[in-house]
Order: structure tokens, then sequence, then C-alpha cells
């Protein structure tokens, strides 16, 4: 080979070589405010409709699936969910380098930029709670307070209307003048039709709303936001993210580093879920996990949407130990559920699915209804 030819041959390979490493760009450890807000303004698609609000989960068991998903685990990757406050606690577990919150209702967008203010502004979980139902803080609490006696403290506590309207106009603050995003003036009332009902409802605050908290004698089958966060891993561990001050402190230190991104998006839709799944990978990263709740259950009920987010799905980067995180409906008698209503006898049990094989069953048609998507669980 002559010395031409050698240089040529090295000059290609540090050209290829740091063409990849330039192509890969690692993960941020932080997002700028500006680089945050475009992400989610960029990456959005336009609000949809759901047939409720959603104010918190109505899934109990959430933590059922937590020592299965972390075993053998680094904080790595990206995580990607759905709805409200459930996915903090996947978050504080599985400490992934970004999060993308990824919803069809512009409400919950709102709610978490919310969370994220009250978050960022609460020095501890009682300040946090305190905060969240505007309800003055006992005065018994502390940094070691256990979660049970956080909420016996606030469960009967009275809420405050200047608490409520004074901790309204923090939230704006920080996030107009803090981080400088830019609120529409709808998306301001519904930052105060959400935050009013966390005020209303208190910690008794359910799925369907403060109505729920309002009739407490009346018969229910959805948990309240205590009932969740007072739920263990079925080894009677708590581990919600406001079990201890460490998991808060996580969450907290993840939301000011802006690295828990509320987007607006259709999981059927033509840009959202695409869109993270560039991103991801022109920063050489994988999804670790991916928090569905029970969104295929309504796609299913159109000939043509699941099909759209099976496709969506299959442009993420993902490896064999990408999953996906599912509750399912046991009714106790004839197995998992397909309906998304709720029947006696019925509890949730939450499982992982491996993403790599959904993608490569949806490709070889061997995925034609839910029922074929949830008989593959790991």
């Amino acid at each position: 080979m002559t010395k031409q030819r050698i240089r040529f041959t090295v000059v290609f390979a540090l050209c290829f070589f740091f063409g990849i490493a330039w192509s890969a760009e690692e993960l941020p450890t932080r997002l700028s405010d500006e680089a945050f807000w475009k992400l989610v303004t960029d990456f959005s698609e336009p609000g949809g409709r759901f047939v409720s609000d959603n104010f918190v989960s109505n899934e109990l068991g959430t933590q059922h699936v937590l020592s299965k998903l972390m075993q053998g685990r680094i904080a790595d990757g990206a995580y990607l969910g759905v709805g409200p406050e459930q996915n903090f606690t996947y978050i504080v577990a599985l400490k992934p380098k970004i999060s993308f919150i990824i919803d069809i209702r512009r409400q919950n967008m709102i709610e978490h930029l919310m969370y994220k203010a009250l978050i960022e502004l609460s020095a501890n979980r009682a300040e946090f709670l305190s905060r969240l139902f505007s309800r003055a803080r006992p005065a018994e609490l502390n940094q070691d307070s256990s979660v049970a006696a956080l909420f016996d403290a606030f469960r009967d506590a009275e809420p405050d209307p200047q608490m409520f309207q004074e901790n309204l106009a923090a939230i704006k603050e920080r996030l107009g003048t803090g981080h400088g995003f830019k609120l529409t003036m709808e998306d301001e009332g519904s930052l105060e039709y959400v935050f009013r009902a966390f005020y209303v409802g208190g910690t008794n605050l359910g799925y369907p709303g403060p109505n729920q908290a309002i009739r407490r004698a009346a018969v229910r089958i959805l948990p309240t936001y205590e009932e969740l966060m007072l739920d263990t891993d079925g080894q009677d561990q708590l581990r919600s993210y406001l079990a201890t001050e460490e998991n808060f402190l996580t969450l907290q230190q993840l939301e000011k580093n802006n690295l828990i991104v509320p987007l607006v998006g259709d999981f059927a839709g033509p840009s959202a879920i695409r869109s993270v799944g560039a991103y991801l990978k022109d920063h050489g990263a994988t999804v670790t996990a991916f928090y569905t709740s029970n969104v295929e259950q309504y796609l299913f009920m159109n000939a043509e949407e699941w099909k759209s987010f099976y496709r969506n799905v299959s442009m993420l980067p993902v490896n064999s130990r990408s999953v996906f995180i599912r509750p399912l409906i046991n009714t106790g008698t004839d197995g998992y559920s397909a309906s998304p209503l709720f029947r006696p006898g019925f509890h949730w049990d939450t499982l992982l699915f491996s993403i790599a094989d959904l993608v490569d069953a949806f490709s070889s048609g061997m995925i034609q209804s839910y029922f074929d998507v949830i008989q593959a669980r790991n």
C-alpha cells in the first residue's frame, strides 16, 4: 500500500470515527429553559379529546412491577409515559437521563407544568403537599415524617382560598417569569381549572375529579390521591414518589434540570412519538421503559389507529431490555379484560412487555387484536 493510500485510509477512518461521535451527541445533563420549551412546542401535536379529565391515576398496583423493572438496571436511557402523577414513581425508580410524557390532552401537559412549578418551589414533601392542596402545613411535619403521617396530617385540613390564589400566582410566576414559558390565555385557564380540582378535592381527589371527594360516603371503585401515594410494591414497601424525602428530591432535581418534558400527542398521531424517537437516536439513547396505561385499548376501537401507534413505536430506538409497562384489568374470572370498563371483582395487574418483540410481531402480521398484545407479557 502506498504512503498516499495509507494517509487516505487514516484520514477516512478518523473522519468516520468523528462523524459518528458528532452525530451521536449524548443526552444533556440539563436542558436550558429555551431548549425545554422548544421540545414542548416543536414535538407537540394539536390537543385532542378524551372521555374524562384524568386529574390523577385510576390505577392501583402500578408499583408491583418495580422490582422486576429495576432488576439489573442502571440509571440510563429514556422514559416515556402517559397521564399524570403515576409517571413520577417510575421516573424516580428508573432515574432516566430524560423523560417524555405524551398525552392527547393538552390539559395533561398543563398539569405537568403545574407539578413542575410546585415541585421546584417546595423545599420538601410537606411544603409540596401544602402548596398542591392549598392547605396550611401542619406544624408537626418534618422531612423525616412518613408518607402516612403526611397524609394523616393533611386529610382533614381545611382548604384556604387565600393560599389557593397565592399558590396559583406563584405557579404562573415560576412558569412565566422564572422559566420564560409562553402560556396562552386558554392554557392559564386550564391551569386554574386543574389546580382548583386539587384545592377542592384535597387528599381525597380521585380520577373523576373533586366531586368524588365531596361524596365521601358514596360507593366508589377508583383510588384517591392518598391511596395512590400509600400504595405499595406488593411486598409492603412504599415506593411512590412521595414515599421518602429522597424520592421527592430526586424528582425535584430532574424537574429543575428540565428533564421531564410533557408533550401533547396522540399515540397514533403523525409526529409526537416520532419526534421523540428521532431526538433519542440523534443523542445515542434508547428507550428504557414506555408506560402506556390502557391507551392501547382505546386505539384498538379504531381499525387503523392501533396500527399507526405500533408504526410510531417502531421508530423508537430500543434494545432487548426495553419494555412497555401496561396495567391490565384482571376480572378474577375470565382473565385479562380488553374492556376499559370496570366490573365487580376486578383488580389491576401491572406487567412488563418487550417493545422489540411487539414490533417484530406487528411487522410480521401477528398482532390483530389487543388480546394478541397482552398474551406476550414478559
